[in-house]
């Protein structure tokens, strides 16, 4: 299976005033994730507030988000089956396989949590043999999941079982869990980044793929980081990997992950708000905000 290697944005859904979801801005939204050197779309993860989707809504996002880059193998769609129903999860993934997404991912459920690496192998293993065709990664997200085993011994049970097992979206901060995980085979498994603000560090290691939600909104800065630590210019590399973290402390300074489509809003691409029960920015704090951002100097680095 391919490894993707560069940035992989985790997209905002974006939303009418009402909540529902708002289609049309997928197109737009898909351009200028391409103009600005993103190979591929994490949907409906985290970021895209999956969790808080119904299954037709994932269904409509992922066809639009197919339809959009069909003229674009080289932008891959990876399609987050979030929640707690297996079987749910098997229905949404094999509905991606009949539309064209090129990889599934799932999370482990966070109500009935897998209670030993053996179960959640298993739960790898129903849903990927379900959609044999597609790459299969396993999203490793413990602080929402609450589900913290170490993903080099999830390697070593699926190893040799699931065919299509295709990696891990690595969102955690256990670099030596990570590295094993990278070395695991001579680097058989496609381990992809998590973490935007520590990622310098996965470079070091090994990491050549990232999946993230500032890659939405900042893309330019990472791959001025990329090309820095590439370059051997690790004071370089380091500057810009501050500047991500100044920006990204501005995310828990407004209120958390909603505060990042306010970050989408300042470059010219409105995505609305977030469901409940995520709290959104107030018009008073995004006055202040835009002031912050003049601060860190966004618009030298934002995605145009």
């Amino acid at each position: 299976m391919e490894m993707l290697r560069g940035l992989v944005a985790a997209p905002f859904t974006p939303m009418h005033d009402n909540g529902d979801v708002n289609i049309t801005q997928i197109k737009p939204y898909y351009q200028m994730l391409k103009r600005n050197g993103v190979i591929g779309a994490f949907i409906c993860g985290s970021t895209g507030e999956g969790v808080s989707l119904t299954v037709e809504e994932k269904k409509s996002i992922a066809k639009e988000w197919v339809t959009c880059a069909e003229d674009n193998p080289d932008f891959k769609i990876i399609l987050l089956l979030s929640g707690n129903s297996i079987r749910e999860n098997k229905n949404l993934a094999i509905y991606a396989a009949e539309i064209g997404v090129d990889a599934v991912s799932f999370a482990a459920p966070s109500y009935f949590k897998p209670g030993s690496i053996q179960m959640l192998a298993d739960c790898c293993a129903e849903l990927a043999a379900a959609v044999p065709s597609l790459p299969f990664y396993y999203y490793h997200i413990p602080v929402l999941t609450g589900v913290h085993f170490q993903m080099i011994d999830l390697l070593k049970a699926v190893d040799g079982r699931i065919e299509n097992f295709a990696g891990i979206k690595y969102t955690h901060e256990d670099f030596m869990d990570y590295l094993s995980c990278l070395r695991y085979k001579n680097g058989a498994y496609d381990m992809l980044w998590g973490r935007d603000e520590n990622m310098l560090s996965a470079w070091v290691l090994g990491a050549k793929g990232a999946v993230g939600s500032t890659y939405n909104y900042a893309a330019p800065l990472y791959h001025q980081l990329i090309k820095a630590y590439e370059e051997n210019n690790l004071e370089e590399a380091r500057k810009w990997q501050q500047q991500s973290i100044d920006m990204i402390r501005l995310l828990s300074k407004y209120g958390g992950i909603s505060v990042g489509k306010a970050f989408m809003k300042s470059i010219g691409l409105d995505c609305g708000k977030f469901r409940m029960p995520i709290g959104n920015m107030t018009d008073t704090n995004f006055e202040l905000f835009k002031n912050d951002l003049e601060q860190i100097r966004f618009e030298e680095y934002c995605s145009k």
